[in-house]
C-alpha cells in the first residue's frame, strides 16, 4: 500500500509535498516558510490570550498570557528541523496551549543551523529558561510550575531542557519530537512522506551537528538514564520518519518510572496540525495537549 493510500483522506492533497533541506535551497525554503507562517499567524484568533514580543538577553521571545498572574509557565521551542522557522512558526500552537491550559507560554526564537550549529539552539533555550526564572515576578509566572514543550526539532530542545536545565521543570510536552540521530526502522521506511521524510532527517542532523559528535545534549534519546525526569506527554504521527524515536523514548521513560502519555495519530504525517489546523484530528491533538498541561500545571 502506498503512502498516499495510508494517509487519511483529509491529508492526501499533501501527498507529494516534500521538505528539501539541501544547503543551496535553505534560503529559499526559509523565506517561503516564513512568509506562509506570517500570513497564517496574522489570521489566528487570539481571544482569551494576550501576547507580546520581548528579548531574553539576545534571544527573541514571544510571551503568550492565557491565565492570571502568577501563572504557570511553558517554555516552548518551535518546529523547523533546526534550520527553519521563527516565532511565527507555531504561533497557533502557542495560543492554543496558553488558552487551554490557562498558562503563560514563552516561545523561544532560537538561533538556526547551519550558521549556528549545535549547541547554539539548546544554549538559547537554556538561557530563556534561566531568564524566566530570574524575572518571574516581573513576568508574573510561578517558578514552581514551569513546563517545557516543543514540536519536531523543538521537541529535541524541550527534551534537552527537561534533562539539562538547572531550574525546575514539572512537565514535558513533546509533539513529533526529534530525539535520535541514529537509524530507526521508520526513517528507513518513510523516505517519501509529506511534511518530512528520511532524507530530510539525515540532512537535518548534518546541518545541526556540523563537526560536533552527537551526544545526549544534542540527541536526548542518547541519554543512558531517564529516571527522575518530569512526567511527559508525547505525540507522534504514524507516517513519519520520527515516529519510532518518539515511541521508543516514551517506552524508555515509562520503564524508568516516569509517568508518560503516548499518542500515535493514525493516518497522519509530520506536521499535520500545521498543514490542517482546523481539522478534527488537529483539534483533538490541541485538546489532549491542553488537558495534559492543565493537569500538570493546575494540580488540585
Amino acid at each position: 500500500m502506498s503512502i498516499g493510500d495510508r494517509l487519511d483522506p483529509a491529508l492526501r492533497g499533501f501527498a507529494d509535498a516534500r521538505t528539501d533541506l539541501s544547503a543551496g535551497l535553505l534560503g529559499f525554503v526559509r523565506d517561503s516558510l516564513n512568509q506562509r507562517r506570517a500570513e497564517t499567524a496574522a489570521e489566528v484568533i487570539t481571544a482569551g490570550t494576550e501576547y507580546e514580543n520581548r528579548e531574553a538577553g539576545d534571544v527573541p521571545v514571544r510571551i503568550y498570557r492565557g491565565g492570571p498572574a502568577p501563572a504557570p509557565a511553558v517554555i516552548y521551542c518551535h518546529a523547523g528541523a533546526f534550520v527553519l522557522g521563527n516565532l511565527d512558526t507555531d504561533h497557533l500552537q502557542c495560543v492554543e496551549l496558553a488558552r487551554r491550559a490557562a498558562c503563560t507560554v514563552i516561545s523561544v526564537g532560537y538561533r538556526l543551523a547551519p550558521e549556528h550549529p549545535y549547541p547554539a539552539a539548546l544554549d538559547d533555550a537554556l538561557l530563556v529558561h534561566s531568564w524566566v526564572v530570574g524575572n518571574a515576578v516581573e513576568l508574573g509566572v510561578d517558578t514552581a510550575r514551569i513546563a517545557v514543550a516543543g514540536s519536531s526539532a523543538g521537541g529535541a530542545l524541550a527534551a534537552g531542557l527537561a534533562q539539562w536545565c538547572a531550574g525546575p521543570v514539572v512537565f514535558q510536552l513533546l509533539h513529533q519530537p526529534v530525539l535520535d540521530d541514529r537509524p530507526t526502522p521508520s526513517k528507513a521506511e518513510f523516505t517519501e512522506t509529506p511534511g518530512f521524510d528520511g532524507p530530510a532527517a539525515e540532512a537535518m542532523w548534518r546541518h545541526y551537528l556540523g563537526d560536533a559528535p552527537a551526544d545526549s545534549r544534542a540527541a536526548p534519546a542518547r541519554a543512558d538514564e531517564l529516571s527522575g525526569l518530569p512526567p511527559a506527554f508525547i505525540s507522534c504521527s504514524e507516517l513519519d520518519p520520527l515516529r519510532d524515536e518518539a515511541i521508543d523514548y516514551a517506552v524508555r521513560l515509562m520503564r524508568a518510572g516516569v509517568a508518560t502519555d503516548l499518542h500515535v495519530f493514525a493516518g497522519t504525517c509530520h506536521g499535520f496540525d500545521s498543514l490542517l489546523p482546523e481539522w478534527e484530528t488537529s483539534m483533538r491533538l490541541f485538546e489532549l495537549q491542553g488537558a495534559a498541561l492543565r493537569r500538570a500545571l493546575h494540580p488540585r
